[in-house]
């Protein structure tokens, strides 16, 4: 393989991939890191797929294929959780998923041997915890956060709980979804492939949901689970003073993460550009009682993102908290022996996409991309995926359908943005 061919391949990948609000920054370890995943050839095939879910069918056309040489490639790459498959009306249908949270966690998720995954991962720590471009630009190159964090339910006492949706706990999440699929924390996993992992759980710990967890077990990178043992691992996530970062939607959350803050990504980013604010954070802050505070400082050993110090205070040993940069996640009332520090509602109103359509949308539209949306050049979309975007543009407030229509150019999307807000 040339270096020349193999990265036109990989450079035309890596545009695909740029096509996708959640994109991935060039470079030359970007190009590595493809290189493993994928060979030249998929490389190819798959810089032309469609930005929506489509068919074998589809992609025997894009491809000039028999459609039965495309299922196979399709197949191949499913079974390798780059691609994702799924039923939809009695028809298998495949999406490329972002790189994250998507396919590139997906290589870690499950211990393998037809990759180097020790070689992965360090090109991995370079890409993410050296270069950081991937990690800025997944975390702060739109207003609209990716992930959020839900409070530790354990904490909440009767006034907290009126205070507090469905949609923003955990528990709502595991209670009420379809397929729950249990895995490796790619995370973890890979801190550990350079020696700079904690002692959190690795294996069976972070959570997937809906189709994506369907498609996961069924191709061996996750085992599925019932809500009971979910439960349970939320619990045990607790123990272990994991923060619990979800996909930022309120309707059909695809995964939960139990982060710590020295390995996973979202929570690395906190430490080192919390003022940035990287992941979107619960409706609630931590008070403590000055006087019943013993000083023992185990809220400051417990605090993933290092925003509690403890300091003296007329001769007494308190902590102090950075109210503006905290998660908001309860860590630190849980592990509080004497109940001096308790949760409470800031009143702040957190404005969550309802779908993972309307946060994609939200993210496109603010960096300027919802065009690639909606006019995919690889395959015309459907009047389902047309609805579906446009549904989601006008639940937006003004400002943003105001972006959306100057952005499209579209005099039919002006019309019925103003027939919704007359």
């Amino acid at each position: 393989m040339s270096h020349f061919s193999s990265k036109s391949a990989f450079k035309s990948l890596e545009e695909r991939l740029n096509r996708f609000p959640q994109g991935a920054p060039a470079s030359d370890t970007l190009y590595k890191i493809l290189a493993i995943l994928f060979s030249e050839k998929e490389a190819a095939y798959v810089a032309q797929l469609p930005v929506k879910p489509f068919t074998a069918r589809k992609a025997a056309t894009i491809w000039g294929m028999p459609e039965t040489e495309a299922s196979k490639i399709l197949l191949g790459l499913a079974g390798r959780c780059i691609l994702l498959d799924m039923e939809v009306s009695g028809e298998t249908r495949y999406m490329l998923p972002p790189p994250m949270a998507g396919f590139l966690e997906f290589s870690l998720m499950r211990t393998r041997t037809d990759i180097d995954q020790k070689l992965l991962a360090e090109l991995f720590y370079q890409y993410m915890n050296v270069e950081e471009d991937f990690v800025k630009e997944l975390f702060f190159s739109t207003e609209t956060r990716l992930g959020r964090v839900f409070v530790n339910e354990s904490v909440l006492d009767s006034s907290n709980t009126v205070q507090i949706l469905d949609f923003e706990k955990a528990s709502h999440v595991i209670e009420t979804s379809k397929h729950i699929a249990i895995g490796m924390c790619y995370c973890r996993h890979k801190m550990a492939h350079v020696e700079q992992n904690c002692d959190a759980p690795i294996d069976d710990i972070c959570m997937t949901f809906g189709s994506a967890a369907d498609s996961l077990i069924r191709h061996e990178y996750a085992r599925r689970i019932d809500i009971s043992e979910c439960m349970e691992l939320l619990h045990k996530a607790y123990e272990f003073n994991l923060v619990q970062c979800g996909e930022n939607v309120q309707n059909g959350v695809s995964f939960i993460c139990n982060c710590c803050g020295c390995c996973c990504e979202a929570l690395v980013a906190a430490r080192k550009f919390g003022n940035l604010h990287p992941v979107e954070t619960t409706g609630f802050l931590p008070v403590l009682n000055e006087n019943s505070c013993i000083g023992c400082g185990k809220c400051e050993k417990a605090c993933q993102v290092d925003l509690i110090k403890m300091h003296q205070v007329h001769g007494k040993n308190i902590p102090s908290i950075e109210e503006n940069l905290c998660l908001g996640c309860g860590l630190c009332v849980r592990v509080c022996p004497n109940k001096s520090l308790y949760l409470k509602s800031i009143g702040r109103k957190v404005i969550t996409p309802s779908t993972s359509v309307h946060r994609v949308v939200l993210m496109a539209i603010e960096k300027g991309m919802l065009q690639d949306l909606i006019f995919d050049n690889k395959a015309l979309f459907s009047h389902r995926a047309m609805a579906a975007i446009l549904s989601a543009i006008l639940k937006m407030p003004m400002a943003k359908k105001a972006m959306a229509s100057e952005q499209m150019k579209s005099v039919y999307l002006e019309k019925l943005i103003a027939k919704n807000t007359i």
